[in-house]
This record gives C-alpha cells, sequence and structure tokens, in this order.
C-alpha cells in the first residue's frame, strides 16, 4: 500500500508517466491501473474483459474497433490484447469492422453532418494490412451487412467493443453486435467504448443526434439489455481522464452468467474472526 501511495505522488509529476510509457516496467494490472498505454481506454476495455472472463471460466474473448481507419487504433488494440492475454491467460481474438471506403454520405441531421461527411477517414487497405499484428482480423463492408455475416460464424464471447463511427446511423447498425439471442456470443457485461460523445466541441453532442442517439433508442427498445455508462468511473481511478466518461457497458441482465460472483478471493469482505 505504502509504494502504491509514493507511486501515484511520483506519477502526477510533470513526464513521469511519459517517461513510464517510454520503458514500460511493471505487471500489465499495474500499467492499465496508472494508463500506461498509448490507448489507456482500450487497455481499461480489454483488460476489464480478459479479468471477467478468467473469472467466468472462459478460456477465450473477441475485443472488437468498430470504425479502423488509418489502423492506429486496431493495432493498439492488437497490441494490448497480446500483453493482456498472456498475462491472464485468456486467448484474445481481435477484430476490426471499417466499410473501407471513408464515411458514407450522412443520412440525415442525426449523423452530425456539421461535423463529418462522405469520404471522411478513408482507409489505405494494402498498407494497414501490412502492418496489423499477425491474427488480426480486418472486416470490410457496411457494417449492416458485415455483422450479421460475422456474428453467425461464432466467435468466442465478445468483451469489449470500441465504437468509433462517428455517425448516429452507422453506430446503430453496429449494435447488432448485441441482437443474436444466443448469450454465449457475448459476456453478461461487455465494455464499450464511445469515442463520439465528447469531441469535437462543435457537435454539441445530445443524446438526440449521433452516438448518444443511438444508445438511447437501443434502451429504450430493450427491456433486459441496456448499454449504460460506467457510472462515476473517473473517482475509481488513480489518474482521472476525459476517456472515463467515454466507458459504457452492455448489460444482458437475462444472461445465464450475469448473476454469477466475480469477486476475487482478496476482496471478498470477512467478519473478523477471533
Amino acid at each position: 500500500m505504502f509504494h502504491e501511495k509514493v507511486l501515484s505522488r511520483l506519477t502526477k509529476l510533470p513526464g513521469a508517466r511519459a517517461l513510464w510509457y517510454r520503458f514500460p516496467a511493471g505487471s500489465v494490472d499495474l500499467r492499465v491501473r496508472y494508463g500506461i498505454f498509448s490507448h489507456p481506454h482500450y487497455a481499461y476495455g480489454v483488460h476489464a474483459a480478459a479479468e471477467s472472463a478468467k473469472r467466468l471460466g472462459l478460456p477465450a474473448i473477441t475485443v472488437i474497433e468498430f470504425g479502423v481507419a488509418g489502423g492506429r487504433g486496431l493495432t493498439a488494440m492488437a497490441n494490448i490484447a497480446a500483453e493482456v492475454g498472456k498475462a491472464a491467460g485468456i486467448q484474445i481474438r481481435v477484430t476490426g469492422f471499417d466499410s473501407g471506403k471513408g464515411m458514407p454520405e450522412a443520412s440525415d441531421y442525426r449523423d452530425l453532418p456539421h461535423v463529418w461527411e462522405k469520404g471522411f477517414f478513408e482507409m489505405d487497405e494494402a498498407l494497414l494490412r501490412s502492418v496489423l499484428p499477425p491474427g488480426t482480423e480486418l472486416v470490410l463492408g457496411q457494417v449492416g451487412d458485415t455483422v450479421p455475416q460475422w456474428m453467425s460464424k461464432k466467435p468466442a464471447p465478445i468483451g469489449f467493443v470500441a465504437f468509433d463511427l462517428d455517425y448516429y446511423s452507422s453506430t446503430k447498425n453496429a449494435f447488432g453486435i448485441f441482437e443474436d439471442p444466443d448469450p454465449a456470443l457475448r459476456l453478461p457485461r461487455v465494455h464499450c467504448y464511445f469515442d463520439d460523445t465528447i469531441w469535437p466541441e462543435h457537435a454539441c453532442h445530445n443524446e438526440f443526434t449521433g452516438e448518444l442517439l443511438a444508445i438511447r433508442e437501443f434502451n429504450e427498445q430493450h427491456e433486459s439489455r441496456k448499454i449504460c455508462p460506467i457510472h462515476l468511473l473517473r473517482h475509481t481511478q488513480i489518474h482521472p481522464a476525459s476517456w472515463n466518461d467515454q466507458m459504457y457497458a452492455h448489460h444482458d441482465f437475462a444472461h445465464p452468467l450475469y448473476c454469477r460472483n466475480v469477486t476475487s478471493e482478496g476482496d471478498r469482505h470477512r467478519q473478523l474472526r477471533l
């Protein structure tokens, strides 16, 4: 406990965490807690999913990025998954979904066309495939078509999903990832990151447009499944960050494993024994 307090103070010094990132000493668990990754939000989600699967006795999970674009995020996710999987003893499959052609035409105002438009974030597929870590899956096409096709292959349970599709319409189609009736295809709680709920500021994000609208409609349309923000997550973090407010979880309350206790032995409360 003492060294944790010292480390917490040290990492508040300017440049301390950047230096630690350059020389990544320490366990994966420790570096996730201190955000010592290029994409700390991905590290948090992948790690949380792996820990959940491990405590549920599951050998493998799938983590997903919707909206690959240049591939920096997917590459980071694959590298994180390799580290986390090895540390946790869990096989982690990494899949990225993208049109491969940049953003499509906006459907209407709900897609925030004053912020994005057709052709944004076009992918260099050949270059990306040449640099992706081995085993990383890239699924190209409109997500409304590719998601059900991919789900029909019965992948390992989905544990973490990063949504970076910008549009309301694309995000709503991506939620098809949660629609398969087979609960074995997802963890009871799937951690989610929504990139387009804060930035850019001129988007004026609200629950009537964009990703927030897609989330609200999903919740209105489902009784036993909800996508909810992880309440006050930033207050549990050693170094609070804006991404804390972008972390959600898909709850499948009817999932057969939802009520299985996953509290680790060391965290369980005991009465004092005399």
